[in-house]
């Protein structure tokens, strides 16, 4: 080992980062491949890199890269959602005006209520059914991993977790392709039309592929509907540490004896994020950076997900979790087009 190395390792073991390199570095790794395969070949990034973790799960065992996929899989996906805030603004929600953002509202809210409904029916926990119901409603697999990090630990929250991100990226994949056809089939003009793809596709650049495959026009309103539903993020996730609290209280405590914040810190920073952009201050490199990076710590961490993950633990999820992700997107497309006709 040469020795610019060597003072470099030691340098990073004092900062305590040393343990977390390895980790950090394998994830990266995964996270460059996986946006490499999803430049070239047109499917969802985080699909490649959950994919790809999943192959490589042999790494999180016993041994120098496990502290740092732990890492990634929990404090840099908190990053990354908090940085989701550089994609949104208060004016782009005030140009919608009142009756997409009531549509996207009851959409969200409905969508949510009726998946813990159904998932508790299905014999379910009905965080599961706010976990897909969630993803589904809100904004694919990032609301999934947001959602997640601000549930109650569980031994198979992991688990589910990553069946949502394969759900919900599969569905949204095939939403891309058969809404616009439904939308032509149905005669919707290019604002309905993308109100429409905007509320009810999963991803958000499943959204922009389908909005702009039709028009600019459709492109434009598809994608400010979307971030709208992304700006749900927010109520949701204090829902979901709400429901933390209440269960860790009921449990008495947490093995530390305290219970975590009504409002976890990535949700703090992905409102004021928010707040700040708003203000038209933060320039555009600036943004682009912060939805890069952002995009970067996504895919990171559910590579760290999918690399602590036995493919196993996968196979067993049987047919009920997928009908329940079925329904849940065809409950939401059909509710979409039912408040359209009142609310747009």
């Amino acid at each position: 080992m040469s020795t610019a190395t060597q003072t470099i390792t030691r340098a990073l073991d004092r900062a305590g980062a040393g343990r977390l390199f390895p980790g950090l570095m394998a994830c990266a790794v995964v996270a460059a491949a996986a946006t490499f395969l999803g430049e070239h070949y047109g499917a969802p990034v985080l699909l490649f890199a959950l994919l790809l973790g999943l192959a490589m799960n042999f790494l999180s065992a016993e041994g120098p890269c496990a502290p740092g996929i732990e890492f990634c899989a929990r404090s840099v996906l908190r990053l990354g959602v908090a940085l989701l805030g550089l994609r949104i603004t208060l004016d782009q929600v005030v140009a919608l005006g009142w009756g997409p953002v009531a549509l996207v509202v009851l959409c969200v809210a409905l969508t949510i209520g009726v998946s813990v409904l159904a998932a508790r029916a299905l014999g379910f926990q009905g965080l599961f059914g706010l976990l897909t119901g969630g993803a589904t409603a809100i904004c694919g697999a990032s609301a999934a991993l947001a959602l997640s990090a601000a549930l109650p630990a569980h031994p198979a929250k992991e688990r589910a977790t990553l069946f949502t991100v394969i759900g919900v990226s599969a569905l949204s994949t095939f939403a891309m392709v058969a809404y616009p056809m439904i939308v032509r089939a149905l005669g919707l003009n290019p604002q309905d039309a993308g109100i429409f793809l905007g509320a009810t596709i999963h991803d958000v650049a499943q959204v922009v592929g389908a909005g702009y495959s039709l028009s600019n026009e459709t492109g434009d309103a598809a994608t400010l509907v979307k971030l709208l539903r992304v700006a749900m993020l927010l109520p949701v996730i204090v829902l979901a540490a709400a429901i933390t609290r209440a269960r860790l209280k009921a449990a008495g405590g947490t093995a530390g004896g305290k219970r975590p914040p009504l409002l976890p810190g990535f949700a703090v920073g992905f409102a004021v994020l928010v707040a700040i952009n708003s203000t038209g201050w933060v320039p555009a490199p600036i943004r682009g950076f912060g939805n890069e990076a952002s995009r970067w710590c996504l895919v990171a961490a559910i590579a760290g997900i999918g690399m602590k993950t036995q493919l196993k633990d996968l196979a067993t999820v049987g047919f009920k979790p997928v009908a329940l992700m079925i329904g849940e997107t065809v409950f939401l497309a059909g509710l979409a087009l039912s408040l359209m006709r009142w609310l747009t």
